[in-house]
Parts: C-alpha cells; structure tokens; sequence
C-alpha cells in the first residue's frame, strides 16, 4: 500500500478541518498532534484552505496534510503545490482521480456504491472515501459493499464520533475514519486549542479501547500457582482454568506457573487495534519488543510487549 496511506491507517482518524482564518492552522495542526492525532485534511471549502495547507506544511511538518473537498484538477495543482501530501474529493471524478494518479499523489476518492468502487479499482486504487458514512447505512452497509472486493479500503466519513468510531475501526476493511467533532468550525475559530487537544486524545481513545484484559503474577512454581488459584475460587468463586504455563482464576487472574517477562509478573492491556496502538505509542516515545511479538497465521501482531517494566510487571498489548 502506498506509504501516505499507511500512515493514514496507523493514525486511525483523518480530522476533517474547515479553516476561516489561516492564522489559526498551525496552532490547529500542533493542537491535534498534542492530542495524538498528527493528521489534517483541509478542505477546499473555503478560500483559506490553499493558505493553510501550506502553513501546516511549513510550520507544523510533524503533521500528515491533505487537501480534502477536492472538486477539478486546478484545485489538485494548488493543494500540491501548496505541501498537500493526499487528496480527498467528496464524489468520484475520474478526471481529477486520473490527475491525481499522473502527479504520484494519493487519492481517496468518495464512493458510496458498487458502480464507484468499480471504477476506482479500474484506476488502480487501494482506499476510497465513504461518504456520507452514517446517511448512506453506515458500517453495516460497508460490510455488505465492500464483500466483492477484499483487497479495497474504506475511510468512512459523515457522522463518525467519539461513540461510534470504534466500531468502525474495528472493520479489517476501515483504513482509517474521517471527521470533524474534535476540532469544529466554532472552536477553530474561538482558538479554544486546549479544547481541540482534549477532544483529539478523547477519539484516540476510543478509537483504541485500552482496557485491562488480565493481570499475570509470578508465583514461583506449580505448586504456588495451584494454591492460590484453589484460595481465588474459595473466596470468590473465581473458575479455575488450567494452562500449559499458568492457572488462570477466572478471566482477569493468570498465576503464572514458570520463568516469565517481568520482575512480579505481567499485565495485558486490550486494544481494538494493536498495530494503531503500537504506532500511537510509539510517536509518544514508548518502545516495543518487536523481536519477540506474537503473530497470528496471516502475520499480524496480535501481542508485544513494551520494552520497560512498570512497578516490576511488564506490560504487553494484546488485540
């Protein structure tokens, strides 16, 4: 896959941004990076939109820029000259898919039916927009178009939220949602950034799902591990549950049996989408032990764990 639509993929959300005064873009832009999101598609809807493409571009480069309401080929020249590094059209046009093709630049044209997909895979592409994602029958009606093509990738746009995104995002076929309820037209143009920043880490959140899936303790031997698993499930009437290296009581308790990453023992943290989570963390600093992560049979990383200890447990992802 194209590298621009990797990294849209691993980011997971594509803010929608409508720009009035281009002043406010590079705050913007550095505000959404704050938040987790180092991604923006400024749309040609306003007349600022050319102007504050090339502002992120040149005062917040950490920053993944497109140009999103792309309507003719003029408007493409302009947004790439101005540092835009995706297109983004509301519609399929195969006059501006084309151009874009012929520039080297992605685009994800919107396509909201069988007949669209089918000439975006005549153009060769691997990502298209879905839009309006929630009006035209929403994650339901993606998997049911998108069953013909397995090698397609949507971004479904229009009505995505905090509240539903993670549904969204857990579809193999979702390369990424688009929208805008994280950074609005009115708190743009109220410069309320800190506010923008919040409502960024508050969608990577959802997007991602952390939660705690089970605690593993490091018990020293067989023996150990079968006692405590007898006295979880006579206290609590914890169930039992036997494995090759550890005893599990009930769901959340793994007493581990043998040798094991982690000075006390370990804990798992879910995710709806580890390869975003790795991505995630990753840009904030934290550092992964690929060399041993586990894979499942199509070779996705389904678990790893962070290189550090937290208070003695080691602490792995698990999809």
């Amino acid at each position: 896959m194209n590298v621009i639509l990797e990294k849209l993929g691993k980011i997971g959300i594509v803010p929608v941004i409508k720009i009035d005064d281009v002043e406010k873009a590079v705050p913007l832009a550095k505000a959404l990076a704050a938040g987790g999101i180092p991604c923006a598609e400024i749309t040609f809807r306003t007349a600022q939109g050319e102007d504050a493409i090339r502002r992120i571009a040149a005062g917040a480069p950490e920053v993944l820029v497109g140009a999103g309401t792309v309507l003719t080929t003029d408007q493409v020249d302009r947004a790439v000259s101005a540092g835009a590094q995706f297109i983004v059209s509301p519609g399929f046009n195969p006059q501006v898919v084309a151009h874009c093709l012929q520039k080297g630049i992605p685009v994800t044209p919107g396509c909201a039916n069988p007949s669209d997909i089918e000439q975006a895979l005549e153009f060769g592409l691997e990502a298209v927009k879905f839009f309006p994602a929630e009006q035209a029958g929403g994650l339901d009606y993606i998997k049911a178009v998108s069953a013909p093509y397995p090698g397609l990738q949507f971004i479904p746009t229009g009505g995505i939220n905090a509240g539903n995104i993670a549904r969204y995002i857990a579809f193999d076929k979702v390369l990424a949602c688009g929208g805008s309820w994280m950074a609005g037209a009115d708190l743009i143009n109220a410069g309320e950034f800190e506010k923008i920043t919040a409502l960024s880490r508050e969608a990577v959140l959802a997007l991602l799902g952390f939660s705690v899936a089970h605690i593993g303790i490091n018990t020293g031997g067989y023996e150990k591990a079968a006692q405590a698993a007898v006295l979880f499930n006579s206290l609590f009437g914890f169930a039992i549950k036997e494995g090759n290296n550890s005893t599990f009581a009930g769901d959340a308790l793994e007493l581990v049996k043998t040798t094991a990453p982690g000075t006390h023992g370990h804990i798992a943290i879910a995710t709806n989408s580890i390869t975003r989570a790795i991505a995630h963390l990753e840009r904030g600093g934290v550092t992964f032990d690929h060399a041993n992560a586990k894979k499942d049979p199509r070779g996705n990383v389904c678990a790893i764990y962070l290189k550090d200890e937290i208070l003695g447990f080691a602490v792995h992802l698990v999809q």
